[in-house]
């Protein structure tokens, strides 16, 4: 069961986060796939942390910050420019923690009717 609830928030924040990065004209394919790394240790950390341990606001919420840090400093690595992997990282986080949180009401919503 953890493992599927893992997989349904990776693979859609996988392929926003994609998206984003597209949209903003990113084409190097060393950055795509960092990404993609990235995504896989910060997503399933967070998620796995959120499920088993506490799904507080607060945690959840510090636990979206540090995962924008860690992001923007992976991203760093690949392009050496700070302020575009900040910029980066915070708007794939946004849009895909955004888009998720959508997809939860709508989710709600749809077993209330």
């Amino acid at each position: 069961m953890v493992k599927q609830l893992l997989l349904y928030a990776l693979i859609p924040t996988i392929l926003i986060e994609l998206a984003v990065l597209l949209f903003l004209r990113e084409r190097r394919a060393r950055v795509l796939a960092a990404s993609v790394v990235v995504n896989i240790l910060t997503n399933v950390s967070l998620n796995l942390y959120i499920n088993c341990i506490s799904n507080s606001l607060l945690i959840i919420i510090c636990g979206e910050v540090l995962v924008v840090l860690i992001e923007a400093l992976w991203y760093y690595l690949f392009i050496r420019n700070l302020r575009q992997s900040f910029v980066y990282s915070f708007l794939c986080n946004a849009i895909s923690f955004l888009l998720g949180l959508l997809a939860e009401l709508l989710y709600l919503f749809s077993l209330s009717i």
